[in-house]
């Protein structure tokens, strides 16, 4: 008995620990921009590695933590953003559109394993999930503060520069998960 509550302990102990740190990587991956025609973070790149590397429910607690600790004014999103201003302003949504993500992802590991084909698919899912809450609340957003703009405009501000990078930073995880897996337990 003891046993097994030392081992429930450990393991709490242990969650919180890989959620923390995992936390902290997102928050690194939204500071670093990369120079192109159109700049991006990694920030997704931290969201599908948290998600992928310590499973479902793990690394939404992650993406959970990270959002919240920006929400009180920490300066993790990105361009060492942080506060409820940033959550609520235009781009917020694909911020939110990260736990969205995570949700999604956890929802096709529950319902179809973990294996590298069903991983690529639910990063694309997610990434799909967060690109629509992002666009919907940009819109919504956008409209109110400054007027109306068409889908086709913000698909074009938001969403259509960062496909490409996208898709290699799920290509760049892919190939992470696959490596740390051995070593990181689930």
């Amino acid at each position: 008995m003891v046993t097994k509550a030392k081992t429930a302990a450990g393991s709490r102990t242990r969650d919180v620990v890989y959620i923390g740190v995992f936390a902290a990587i997102i928050a690194v991956c939204s500071w670093i921009s990369v120079p192109a025609t159109v700049p991006f973070t990694l920030q997704t790149m931290g969201v599908f590695a948290a998600v992928s590397l310590l499973g479902g429910r793990r690394g939404t607690l992650t993406v959970l933590a990270y959002i919240l600790l920006g929400a009180v004014g920490l300066p993790v999103f990105s361009g060492f953003g942080g506060g409820v201003g940033v959550l609520l302003g235009t781009t917020g949504g694909y911020i939110l559109g990260f736990l969205a993500s995570a949700l999604f992802m956890w929802g096709m590991e529950k319902a179809f394993g973990s294996g590298s084909v069903v991983l690529a698919l639910s990063m694309v899912g997610g990434l799909l999930v967060c690109y629509a809450f992002g666009t919907a609340w940009f819109l919504a957003v956008y409209t109110r503060t400054t007027g109306a703009v068409g889908l086709a405009t913000v698909l074009g501000w938001c969403v259509v520069p960062f496909i490409v990078p996208d898709l290699l930073k799920i290509a760049a995880v892919l190939l992470l998960t696959h490596r740390l897996r051995r070593v990181l337990p689930r």
